[in-house]
């Protein structure tokens, strides 16, 4: 989808004297998408970028709020505490990125990605001295920016927990360690991406997970090609596993197990 027409989706609210301020665009809008992920907020004043980030990050299950200045942005962050924040530098106003970056880094350890148009040595060093996370220059692009988020929560929160060795779905046993799925007593052969999608779909148990979700996770975001290849796969676990799997195909946004 380009920028224009995810543009359709926005709502915004006007207050005399403050500018834009902050708005969401329900993740209902946007098929297969969820909010398990936690809430971004975004503040940038192109409308285009703004709207082209939130589109991608809500396909990761994130809840984007997104404000066009500095204050704006300030006031957002203050209300919702969100995960992250991505942070254009070059904001119109008073309130630039440095100092929405000064200003969250004195009052608590919110991470920030900035997000600009300088791509000058010293900028960037400043925004890293100011605390900020990452830095990412325009033009970018959006899957690897939202990798890139990803990665520091990755940092933020931790290590996983460790995952159970052996995933039970009705009657079907996934051994991630020995890379084995048995029905009842008896091993099911599968290739290795046929694998990694049924623990992948495993692994979000009761999730409707879209088809760019399944190839982002299973394929990597550096995979390019059509997305049906899915579908392809999915056919094939249905094919050897049968009614013992319980995949639901959910029409018009893409799969759930269990």
């Amino acid at each position: 989808m380009s920028p224009t027409s995810a543009s359709t989706t926005r709502t915004r609210s006007w207050t005399s004297g403050s500018g834009w301020h902050a708005r969401e665009v329900p993740p209902a809008d946007l098929p297969g998408a969820s909010t398990t992920a936690g809430t971004v907020v975004v503040v940038e004043d192109d409308p285009h970028i703004s709207d082209l980030v939130g589109l991608y990050l809500r396909r990761e299950g994130f809840r984007v709020l997104s404000a066009t200045d500095g204050t704006a942005g300030l006031e957002v962050i203050g209300r919702e505490a969100p995960r992250l924040v991505v942070l254009d530098i070059g904001l119109p106003g008073l309130v630039d990125g440095f100092e929405v970056c000064r200003r969250l880094r004195a009052g608590g350890p919110i991470p920030v990605l900035m997000l600009t148009a300088r791509d000058g040595e010293i900028d960037r060093v400043l925004g890293l001295e100011l605390g900020a996370d990452d830095y990412v220059t325009k033009p970018f692009s959006p899957r690897e920016l939202v990798a890139r988020v990803k990665a520091i929560l990755r940092r933020v929160d931790g290590p996983a927990p460790t995952r159970p060795a052996v995933v039970a779905v009705g009657d079907v046993e996934i051994d991630t360690g020995r890379r084995e799925v048995r029905v009842g007593t008896g091993l099911v052969g599968l290739t290795a991406r046929e694998f990694d999608l049924l623990a992948y779909l495993a692994e979000h148990q009761g999730l409707v997970l879209s088809r760019q979700q399944l190839l982002d996770g299973v394929w990597g975001l550096g995979w390019f090609g059509d997305e049906r290849t899915v579908d392809v796969h999915v056919r094939q676990l249905r094919r050897k596993l049968g009614t013992d799997l319980p995949l639901t195909t959910v029409w018009g946004v893409g799969y759930r197990l269990g």
